[in-house]
């Protein structure tokens, strides 16, 4: 029997990175599930919850909870997103809600998380050979879902060469709310990573927060390196 996934596509998903939520279907039915999207979701409620706004954040939490009853596993292609389905649900809810919010949290994934450490994932051929790729670490995936390791493996064991940066584990500054109420700030922490960047071929994270952030800076900084979602750099190299 396939392992069945339920993909969690994310607003981000959903209206800026569609063609990473397509790759993350691509990808994992090429290697052997089954992937179904449950066409109630919606926003996970994490913008409602960070601005405090605890009413609202639950009832889009239980509403997912509905959504997603029953699921095998719910993948992500966000480590912010699955970050707050898996750390955040059950302290949110309560009562009969916050055992199934950690009914859920079990086995809710972020994208590589799920590659590395369900599918045991170690080998997709040699499609990036010869790219230098540069890796950003996402605050939510690397300090909230301990997500390090397996992006990276994965990237190696597509044939690139993942540059050292020194700045990789550096908040890019979006953080949601916050590029917004300080933005001389969340600029100047863009800068600062975008300042370190080696020369690389292109720049992959597994956050589309992160990408817009830091590739919208980029832009206006004249700066002509791609930056591509975790999900389509994946795919290009199998397919």
């Amino acid at each position: 029997m396939p392992i069945r996934v339920a993909l969690f596509a994310t607003c981000l998903g959903d209206r800026l990175f569609a063609e990473a939520c397509a790759d993350t279907v691509r990808l994992l039915r090429r290697l052997g599930c089954d992937v179904d999207f449950p066409e109630g979701q919606t926003c996970c409620g994490q913008p409602a919850f960070n601005a405090g706004h605890m009413t609202e954040a639950r009832r889009m939490a239980r509403h997912t909870l509905d959504v997603f009853q029953g699921a095998e596993h719910v993948v992500l292609p966000s480590g912010s997103c699955a970050g707050m389905l898996r750390r955040y649900y059950p302290e949110l809810l309560d009562g009969a809600d916050r055992g199934r919010a950690e009914e859920l949290a079990a086995h809710t994934w972020e994208l590589s998380q799920f590659l590395v450490r369900v599918l045991g994932v170690g080998d997709l051929g040699a499609g990036l050979a010869g790219k230098r790729v540069a890796y950003h670490h996402g605050c939510h995936a690397l300090r909230e879902l301990g997500v390090r390791d397996e992006p990276v493996d994965l990237l190696r064991a597509a044939g690139a060469e993942v540059v050292a940066w020194e700045a990789d584990e550096e908040c890019c500054g979006f953080g949601g709310l916050f590029s917004v109420k300080l933005p001389a700030v969340s600029a100047g922490m863009a800068d600062r990573k975008l300042d370190t960047l080696p020369p690389v071929d292109l720049v992959t994270s597994a956050d589309g927060g992160c990408l817009m952030q830091m590739s919208g800076r980029a832009r206006r900084r004249g700066m002509a390196t791609p930056f591509r979602h975790l999900a389509s750099v994946l795919w290009e190299a199998v397919s």
